[in-house]
């Protein structure tokens, strides 16, 4: 058993949406976990798994239908984005490997490559070199600066075209564990609080490890919010990310107003904590990863 996490440039659109996710239903055994979408991010989370066949399947399926019907010209969003369908990850699950993950992640760069002309960037485990094992580099410039630095012959694509794809950009695609990705809303609009948050708490600034985070506006609701990834929830769980943004926003007044979860979480990122005591309101068992696995049946096959 194969995860795999798609994140698509597109969550404002619902025709779109769900002409992605009827894609993915199409694909036989696929388990389609769930579908989160962002209209401030302008982007969708898509969780599905399956064996290895069957998630690579899914992602040809995904990137044709997002070439097809998204246009990153047009596009704009406050998460940065690289491509149509930006990251693609493969997580290994039951049965499964990192190792066997990383196999898969490079075939299916190479046949989105060839097939959509698409331009593709490996990442995480799956990384080419060591200056893209991080998503924060390949990403830098995102798509509007896919140009010039393809131009540069450091940052060739692993597969496809040292150009962009004229609507799609490019993707990119790698391997990794599972990662928890966590929004904790602030009671405030001040954009500077949140970055400034996000800059303390981040690992690469030398704040907590395994944590990857962004200060974002959410102008539809008037508030702000740090956007994290756990990368590895058993070093830094989430209770522990949520207090360290309580007290950076503490310092500047401003009060935590609830946290959000973008797809599922592993039952064990909640050890030793509750929903409601890292702030997420209405959490139901069925955004655990193993819950839904178990009540989500595979993809029946075509009549």
């Amino acid at each position: 058993m194969i995860e795999s996490i798609p994140n698509v440039s597109e969550g404002q659109r619902p025709a779109v949406l769900e002409a992605l996710t009827a894609a993915l239903r199409a694909v036989p055994g696929l388990r389609l976990l769930d579908t989160t979408a962002d209209p401030a991010h302008h982007r969708s989370v898509f969780t599905y798994a399956g064996d290895a066949e069957t998630v690579a399947h899914a992602a040809v399926a995904l990137v044709a239908t997002a070439i097809a019907l998204i246009d990153l010209r047009l596009h704009r969003g406050v998460h940065p984005r690289l491509g149509a369908v930006d990251v693609l990850p493969f997580v290994p699950l039951e049965g499964s490997t990192l190792d066997a993950c990383v196999t898969l992640a490079r075939r299916v760069g190479a046949t989105l490559a060839d097939r959509f002309n698409l331009p593709v960037y490996l990442y995480e485990a799956a990384a080419s070199r060591p200056e893209r094992r991080r998503l924060e580099d390949v990403r830098r410039g995102q798509f509007e600066g896919l140009l010039t630095r393809m131009a540069d012959p450091a940052w060739a694509p692993d597969f496809g075209p040292a150009q962009p794809h004229p609507t799609a950009g490019a993707i990119a695609v790698g391997a990794r564990r599972p990662l928890v990705a966590y929004n904790v809303n602030l009671a405030s609009d001040r954009l500077d609080v949140a970055r400034a948050i996000a800059a303390r708490i981040r690992e690469r600034n030398g704040g907590l490890p395994c944590v990857k985070a962004l200060g974002l506006p959410l102008a539809d609701r008037g508030i702000v919010q740090v956007s994290m990834n756990l990368t590895d929830f058993t070093i830094t769980p989430p209770a522990v990310a949520f207090e360290a943004v309580r007290q950076q926003a503490a310092q500047y007044g401003v009060s935590v107003r609830e946290s959000e979860l973008i797809g599922l979480i592993p039952r064990a990122a909640l050890a030793g904590t509750t929903a409601e005591a890292i702030g997420l309101v209405g959490f139901r068992d069925d955004q655990v990863l193993e819950t839904r696995l178990a009540m989500t049946p595979p993809n029946p096959p075509p009549p």
